[in-house]
């Protein structure tokens, strides 16, 4: 177990780095379409592999995992099947950083859990530390979502 929870974890990070430089990328109205590939598959892959733990009872990562799955689903297509035209244009960067806040969202979870120094502020998950934290996530991601949205003009038809 220990190794593909190893194997899990390194998706996530995987895809988070590579989900701010496409984020980036799209803020500066750069498409990198490698990033991106590599980005919306190590975050699929995340949220898929979450559902293979051993676990008997529905948690609130596998809510996360779900609403990933969904925004993924209109991600993958408005990029590779509708290639960004009209208006799947902003709607692939606003799902493409809905997507990345759910690995942020649950990386700052896992770090209240995991490390001593945060966990010791926020042991049940619920204390003002962590409800900061989540906030300040939040509202770097409104402030990512709504840029990308209006400065990515996507690569030229036919990509």
């Amino acid at each position: 177990m220990a190794l593909f929870t190893l194997f899990h974890v390194v998706l996530s990070l995987v895809g988070i780095f590579s989900g701010f430089v496409v984020v980036v990328g799209m803020i500066g109205n750069r498409p990198l379409p490698g990033w991106t590939c590599v980005f919306l598959l190590t975050t699929a892959a995340t949220s898929v592999t979450g559902f293979l733990f051993p676990v008997h009872h529905f948690m609130p990562s596998h809510g996360v995992g779900i609403f990933s799955l969904l925004v993924l689903a209109v991600a993958i297509p408005a990029r590779y099947t509708f290639r960004l035209s009209g208006g799947w244009r902003r709607t692939y960067a606003l799902t493409s950083v809905i997507a990345l806040y759910f690995n942020v969202f649950v990386l700052v979870v896992q770090a209240f859990l995991k490390i001593p120094a945060l966990h010791a502020l926020a042991p049940n998950g619920n204390e003002p530390p962590f409800a900061i934290a989540q906030g300040v996530v939040l509202v770097v991601f409104i402030g990512l979502g709504v840029a990308a949205s209006r400065r990515f003009k996507g690569p030229a038809a036919g990509v």
